[in-house]
């Protein structure tokens, strides 16, 4: 089962929600789901996740909201389209690995998908670009909605939704938004602020999620507890400290353009000219210049690319994407090569 070439030639998400944001690049919202009855997917028989997939895939075909998804078997999947949807971030890590029975369902913008048999029967996720968690919200508990109508949930009246993992029991609700904070980086005062919201409830994690290291100056910022506080108080709670954080970073970047200017002028221009030249680059070094790029965006010492194209370059560097677009499987040499060839082209043009 091939994946559409409309997946490589549109940014499906990146498109959606409010994709003009100079310190925000996407919102994410994640619900945990599970049918009453039937063990968890990690110990469920395959007998067990059959019936899992079956009930729902007959959900999905049914939820007006999803109107029509594109539904992908894992199993009949090429490794390169899975890990090519996982770098879009449509579909989980572990999920790409492969395994009996495990789906994944994408609706036609690529902004809403449902991942079945993977820690939970269903997790639901709507990703959009921007600051945008309240439109997120309101899309993803409509498709939420629709399932039930079809799908008996396990639901508890004393904890709520039951989940595999203990931390999601409530809600089931996981909020994200992925930022970026050189200034606060560059400053060394990210420590200080990253404790401060952790104190609060709040993990910090790396551009591809859990167990993924900080690359870029891009941190995904999410509620660690879905136990004994609602949805809207969790988006709000999330909503409130970002504020706080963009705050603390755009008088970061004041105070840099102010006290090292010509520091900062010779990182964006440094960057731009080894995007524009070299011959070899490594997916972390890019993603790694491309936050000095977007610096250079933010503090209007660049007037190109616009954020949408450098959010899309982002995406399209890393490895399963190059090996879409080449068409072909590369060495990792090869990548590099390709990765710098490409970059070099997107900034003449």
């Amino acid at each position: 089962m091939d994946l559409p070439k409309t997946y490589l030639n549109e940014y499906g998400w990146l498109s959606t929600g409010k994709p003009i944001d100079d310190l925000v690049i996407s919102s994410r919202i994640r619900l945990a789901r599970n049918i009453e009855g039937i063990p968890f997917s990690q110990w469920a028989s395959s007998t067990d996740l059959k019936r899992i997939s079956e009930q729902a895939k007959k959900a999905i075909r049914n939820a007006e909201s999803l109107d029509n998804p594109d539904l992908f078997c894992m199993d009949d999947m090429d490794p390169t389209d899975r890990y090519f949807l996982a770098e879009r971030n449509m579909i989980s890590r572990e999920l790409a690995k492969s395994g009996i029975e495990r789906y994944v369902a994408i609706c036609k913008d690529q902004a809403a998908s449902i991942m079945v048999n993977e820690e939970d029967h269903l997790r639901l996720q709507v990703l959009m670009a921007g600051n945008n968690l309240q439109e997120t919200w309101t899309r993803i508990n409509q498709i939420d909605s629709d399932l039930e109508e079809s799908i008996t949930y396990s639901f508890s009246n004393t904890f709520g939704y039951l989940t595999a993992c203990p931390t999601n029991v409530g809600t089931g609700i996981r909020c994200s938004v992925m930022v970026h904070l050189p200034a606060l980086v560059i400053s060394r005062r990210i420590d200080k602020v990253l404790s401060a919201v952790t104190q609060m409830g709040i993990t910090v994690r790396g551009l591809s999620g859990e167990g993924s290291d900080i690359t870029g100056n891009l941190f995904q910022i999410s509620n660690q507890w879905t136990l004994g506080i609602s949805e809207l108080d969790t988006i709000s709670k999330i909503d409130t400290l970002l504020e706080q954080i963009l705050d603390q970073e755009r008088k970061a970047l004041a105070e840099l353009m102010k006290d090292k200017r010509s520091q900062v002028e010779d990182r964006i221009w440094r960057a731009f000219a080894t995007l524009s030249y070299a011959q070899v680059m490594s997916s972390n070094e890019a993603i790694e210049l491309f936050s000095s790029i977007r610096m250079g965006l933010n503090l209007g010492i660049l007037e190109k690319p616009s954020y949408n194209s450098l959010n899309e370059m982002i995406v399209r560097v890393r490895p399963a994407h190059l090996q879409k677009q080449a068409e072909r499987t590369l060495a990792a040499a090869e990548r590099d090569e390709y990765r710098a060839e490409l970059i070099r082209n997107w900034i003449k043009n």
